[in-house]
């Protein structure tokens, strides 16, 4: 059976059980501050979890694509090296919100494995919670019942909480769980040893393949279990591993899964799979990283050096170190292999083919600069190994550091190269050389964030900023949030006129107010689905009633900025070509910024078409139309704009000016028409990653001041140029006059060099068999550099050391033959170190020229004095 077939299987059984079957969320997550990727099926499902959304069906199926390379769930060592850990999968999962609980999630899973799947039931084992003193958890002994009626008890194995309790990270929704586990050794080595002696002993060929979780509670920040108010069932099944029970493999990746990007590295590589094992993790590691990073930047997650960006690129180092030392391929290779990955998922997940040139393009750009850095790092790398004779010292952290500061090593990839030597890394020196990094830049923060503390009873919180800029609320919850030494609090209200920052479109701002006070807000944003306003004051009488008032006068800027969005997003799409995808956008209330996919830079001319349709439509006045509720799919049909990497809900809301010029999925707030933004201008517009662009606009009463500085600069270079007429043949002159001059400068520069080298000739002097010159001239530095090298190749045995003075300020340069350098082992930048303390100064430089500055310039005779004496020791 094919991995696509088997996909299939999986949502035919469940959606005949009555589920709701749902597309994969983004790998990458938005609005949730403990996670940056999915790492779980279940993660797009949290809010319905905690209780603070509701969902529209009780059951629902899918497979996920999800990511684990760090914190708890990370897999990423391990990976290529084993047959079953990957960094990006597959997780196909069902789920009961408040609907069935165990009983049906058992018997389900039990039949989908051996009557859909006709896996051997004798190789099946399960597992359930064993329950855990410390923190008073009994046995799960209903699972247990349950498993009972349907498997041998020798089938049926207590685990321990490491194993069979859930958690998704250090809070949120959890429960204990039961695995199922299959034993694919062969039947002679089955009688050898019992699976049931296997399971969760690491052992290869006998692996977990479903995770049963049944959530009944939630983690808090001081780490005690609360019962949820309803129960619900979170199922996870390792689409890979299914893949190779089904498909009769002993590795994921002999599976069709993999095989096609194994096969396709193989013959781009020319070398055999199979033959060699250091080559084969390789190529694993390759096809594995490949689909990981590919997934990310077709949802939006460019490789960077912050937060999942950086995540992005260090699996992607990681995969290049693998190509570059393994199979011994100098260019760029990894991104040749994305059209076969598209082609092989592209019915699962057709963001990748309608990505594929982007992803190729990010890829292969990232692949062109980690290259130019790589062999620098693996030189200094295996030169800093022979230096160490010891294998059991550690590699020390503060050369790790160096190697990721300097050279972009991730620290994984170090700790995997020292591994491969059967060296360890000082992780703990690494890590104290980071702090103090972050701690220079001003970058570190601590955040404390207290639980919930429920104040009116919960309610969805229901939006009104659409329609109002005020209305009547009470706080629902709130929680206390300490950072650099300040307090804030987190409010959630029953309703709200306030936007959430969602969608590029920053928070509103504003304040509630009763008769005694008024509390301000400084922003709001989600967390999650839940909309948080931040205040650094907490109401006095929280529980009472409060008038909600947003700042109207910031919202209409922000409002005119997201609008003038949408219309240059049509425009682009007008002048460039319908390639152009958003890759990003922010919105607030004194400008526009837009990131979109395009190969070349924008023109002066095509921007100018970007503008004046932009304005055009502004002059129009065109009203704003909302669809509300719409299907995704009808939406789509309507030619509505989707953006990859968001996760629309089933129905969406539309937003159009002029249908046929622009039609957008989109829950921000807009102008009620398009004259409400008065004026559109372009202000800046830069690559910021291969293949990707970004715009900077202004609008209204910004575009005005924008225009009108200009205007004030024109007018000042027509007072300054005294010329009217034509200020910019002006500037051209004045610029080819300056030109000129610096010409006849750098000509009479030269003819005082050569007429100061042949004076500085007749005034060598032989200090201990070298001939030495010492001079105060009146150059620049860069004279001075050109005298000293003119002077070298006059006189053999020299020593020229030339001061001079600007800005108070001393500067010596030192010059030495390369003769008199390997006669007698002198190194000019140690001797100007020296020398350059006469002048309260440092420097430094190569053997044979170095320079120094300092703040004595009564010190430069004893300089002079300083080197003759020097020179008289040798």
């Amino acid at each position: 059976m094919k991995s696509n077939e088997i996909r299939n299987l999986f949502t035919d059984f469940f959606q005949k059980k009555q589920h709701h079957i749902v597309s994969s969320a983004p790998m990458v997550i938005k609005n949730d501050p403990t996670l940056m990727f999915t790492n779980a099926g279940m993660n797009q499902f949290k809010d319905f979890f905690l209780g603070n959304r509701v969902s529209t069906h009780p059951r629902i199926a899918n497979t996920q694509k999800c990511l684990r390379v760090s914190g708890k769930h990370n897999d990423l060592e391990e990976v290529g090296h084993d047959t079953y850990h990957h960094t990006m999968f597959e997780m196909l999962g069902n789920w009961s919100f408040g609907d069935y609980f165990k009983k049906e999630a058992i018997a389900w899973a039990w039949e989908f494995l051996t009557e859909a799947c006709k896996i051997d039931k004798s190789r099946l084992y399960v597992t359930v919670f064993g329950g855990d003193n410390i923190e008073m958890l009994e046995k799960d002994n209903e699972a247990y019942t349950l498993w009972k009626d349907i498997v041998p008890e020798n089938q049926i194995i207590y685990g321990s909480k490491k194993d069979n309790f859930w958690e998704m990270g250090d809070t949120g929704p959890c429960g204990p769980c039961s695995e199922l586990h299959v034993d694919l050794r062969d039947d002679a080595d089955r009688k050898v040893i019992q699976g049931r002696d296997l399971v969760n002993t690491d052992n290869p060929l006998v692996i977990e393949v479903w995770n049963l979780v049944f959530i009944e509670f939630n983690r808090k920040s001081d780490g005690k279990l609360e019962q949820l108010k309803a129960k619900h069932v979170d199922t996870g099944m390792g689409f890979e591993r299914l893949c190779m029970v089904l498909q009769g493999k002993k590795s994921n990746y002999d599976t069709d899964v993999f095989t096609p990007l194994i096969q396709k590295i193989a013959e781009l590589s020319k070398i055999k799979y199979g033959v060699h094992n250091k080559k084969d993790i390789a190529m694993r590691v390759i096809a594995d990283h490949l689909r990981a990073v590919s997934f990310a930047i077709a949802d939006g997650q460019l490789p960077s050096n912050i937060k999942a960006g950086y995540v992005i690129r260090r699996i992607l180092r990681r995969a290049i170190r693998y190509n570059y030392v393994f199979l011994n391929i100098r260019e760029p290779f990894i991104f040749r292999l994305v059209d076969t990955l598209s082609e092989q998922l592209s019915d699962a997940f057709p963001e990748l083919k309608a990505q594929r040139e982007f992803i190729k393009s990010i890829i292969q750009q990232e692949e062109l600069s980690f290259l130019k850095t790589l062999s620098s790092g693996l030189i200094k790398f295996d030169n800093y190994l022979e230096q160490q004779t010891d294998k059991s010292i550690p590699i020390a952290g503060n050369f790790a550091f160096e190697l990721y500061d300097t050279f972009g090593f991730p620290i994984d990839l170090t700790v995997l190269m020292a591994k491969e030597t059967g060296k360890e890394v000082d992780l703990d020196g690494f890590e104290k050389c980071m702090a103090e990094q972050k701690a220079r830049s001003k970058k570190a923060t601590q955040q404390e964030v207290s639980d919930w503390f429920e104040v009116n009873l919960p309610v969805d919180t229901k939006f009104l900023g659409y329609e109002s800029n005020k209305a009547e609320i009470k706080i629902i919850k709130f929680r206390k949030v300490s950072e650099k030494n300040e307090e804030s609090y987190h409010l959630v209200f029953d309703r709200t006129p306030f936007y959430a920052e969602s969608g590029g479109q920053v928070g509103d701002k504003g304040y509630i107010r009763n008769k005694e006070e008024q509390i301000p807000i400084e922003n709001t944003f989600k967390e999650n689905d839940l909309i948080i306003h931040k205040s650094n004051q907490l109401p006095k009488k929280i529980a009472e009633s409060f008038t909600a008032v947003i700042d109207t006068e910031r919202r209409f800027k922000i409002q005119s900025n997201h609008t003038a969005t949408h219309l240059m997003h049509a425009a682009l799409k007008k002048v460039l070509g319908h390639h152009v995808e958003q890759k990003g956008s922010l919105v607030d209330d004194t400008l526009l910024r837009f990131d979109f996919s395009h190969y070349s830079k924008v023109s002066d001319e095509e921007i100018k078409q970007v503008e004046n349709l932009v304005n055009a439509k502004i002059l129009e006045n065109v009203a704003l139309e909302t669809f509300l509720d719409v299907p995704y799919e009808e939406a789509v049909k309507m030619g509505a704009i989707a953006l990859f990497g968001e996760k629309y809900a089933e129905n969406v809301r539309v937003v159009s000016f002029d249908k046929s010029f622009s039609i957008e999925l989109c829950g921000g707030t807009h102008c009620k028409s398009t004259g409400q933004i008065g004026l559109f201008k372009i202000v800046s517009e830069s690559a910021i990653a291969a293949g990707t662009r970004r715009i900077v606009a202004v609008t209204g009463s910004a575009a005005l001041s924008f225009l009108e500085n200009y205007q004030d600069m024109h007018k000042q270079l027509i007072e300054i140029l005294k010329k009217p007429g034509d200020p910019i043949k002006s500037v051209i002159s004045l610029i080819e006059e300056n030109n000129l001059l610096k010409k006849e400068i750098e000509v009479y520069k030269n003819d005082k060099v050569q007429e100061l080298k042949n004076g500085l000739i007749a005034e060598i002097k032989n200090v201990n068999g070298i001939n030495f010159i010492s001079k105060q001239v009146d150059m620049d530095m860069a004279s001075i550099r050109n005298l000293a090298l003119a002077l070298k190749n006059e006189s053999p045995d020299l020593f020229v050391l030339l001061a001079s003075t600007s800005n108070n300020k001393a500067n010596l340069s030192l010059l030495i033959s390369e003769d008199l350098v390997k006669q007698k082992n002198l190194d000019a930048g140690k001797i100007i170190r020296e020398i350059a303390k006469e002048i309260n100064g440092s420097g430094g430089g190569q053997a044979f020229f170095a320079t120094a500055g300092g703040t004595n310039i009564n010190g430069i005779e004893k300089s002079f004095q300083k080197a003759k004496e020097y020179l008289e020791k040798l």
